[in-house]
């Protein structure tokens, strides 16, 4: 089967004047559930990445960054839960989604083809940028915005410095090659954290942090893998000496597992790496534990999590946002316009140069 060409038309349905509903009955979106930072974070994501987007996708990136800006507050955190009724409920912090609204920020300042957007998508960055948090996860997420940042801005110190801190936070990689992981529990968007120190080592130039990214990432591939297809971490997670859940895979991981496989082949130049993204798009067409396609073609959303079943068929925003992102990655047009792996790869070379 082809691989669909990125389709934002249940983006646009899940989308209205406020921001991105979190969740969908089916293909429809449910109203009382509201709006997440996370998930209009991941929107801006992927609406930037579009080089020539439509008049729809440039509603879409205002709208998203409208509803980031409004969730920061002065000290550069954000509100991650708004109610259908515009009241937050929550109070500002630095969890994942204040690395997530950085990434998101971070994109839209580096690649959006709005300029207004870029300029007040870096200062919102900017903002949000000399926070840290103590969740590597989070750490995570906000290094890949800095390194976005740094394919438009390569003296940006401040995008500099978090990077760093973020390759800090997240760790090196234990001896055991049974657990070449940092962390002794594996939990969402894994290849993430993977992601942003391999990006961290080739723009700091830090062979060492290099090589420990790559580690985690070939690691993650070898215990994903089953069969020659993905067979990703389940909801809920697995812990070292753990016994581990097939079922209940969730498409945020393999989204992220594309990204981080896209970035390990621009910046090694090699390409077996490409099979990691591959498997990614497989996955969604159906090369999965349970053979079964992972979106709806009629609607282009993306199910929500494979079960023993077969898919969750509810079409939320964060499984439509991994459909839509792991499908840019299947695009090989030269007009795509650059993931954190072309910006590391840029950033790089400025700073080499």
């Amino acid at each position: 089967m082809t691989a669909p060409a990125p389709d934002f038309a249940h983006l646009s349905r899940l989308t209205d004047d406020v921001g991105l509903l979190e969740h969908a009955c089916y293909a429809v979106a449910r109203r009382e559930h509201g709006y997440c930072t996370d998930d209009v974070a991941r929107g801006l994501v992927v609406t930037s990445r579009e080089s020539v987007p439509t008049t729809e996708l440039q509603r879409l990136s205002g709208c998203y960054l409208s509803l980031l800006m409004h969730a920061q507050d002065k000290t550069g955190a954000f509100h991650n839960r708004l109610g259908y009724d515009r009241c937050w409920a929550d109070e500002a912090g630095l969890g994942d989604w204040w690395g997530r609204a950085l990434w998101g920020l971070g994109t839209a300042a580096a690649g959006n083809s709005s300029q207004w957007i870029r300029v007040a998508a870096r200062d919102a960055f900017a903002r949000g940028a000399n926070q840290r948090s103590a969740s590597p996860h989070s750490m995570a997420f906000a290094g890949l915005g800095a390194a976005q940042i740094l394919r438009a801005h390569p003296d940006d110190a401040t995008a500099i410095q978090l990077l760093r801190d973020a390759a800090t936070t997240i760790g090196v990689p234990g001896q055991d090659p049974k657990w070449s992981w940092p962390l002794q529990r594996l939990t969402y968007a894994n290849a993430a954290l993977a992601e942003a120190v391999i990006t961290a080592g080739w723009v700091l130039a830090d062979d060492r942090l290099l090589t420990h990214g790559l580690q985690m990432l070939a690691w993650l591939h070898d215990i994903q893998t089953q069969g020659g297809h993905l067979s990703v971490i389940a909801a809920g997670g697995w812990g070292r000496n753990e016994p581990r859940k097939q079922y209940d895979q969730q498409p945020i991981e393999v989204a992220a597992f594309a990204d981080a496989c896209a970035t390990a082949a621009a910046v090694t130049g090699d390409n077996h790496w490409q099979e990691g993204v591959n498997q990614s798009v497989a996955w969604f067409l159906g090369d999965n534990d349970a053979g079964t396609p992972m979106w709806d073609p009629t609607t282009a959303g993306g199910y929500d999590g494979l079960m023993t079943h077969g898919p969750n068929l509810n079409q939320g925003a964060e499984s439509t946002l991994a459909l839509i992102a792991t499908m840019q990655h299947a695009r090989r047009l030269t007009t795509v316009p650059p993931t954190c792996a072309q910006a590391c790869l840029t950033a790089h070379a400025v700073a080499s140069g």
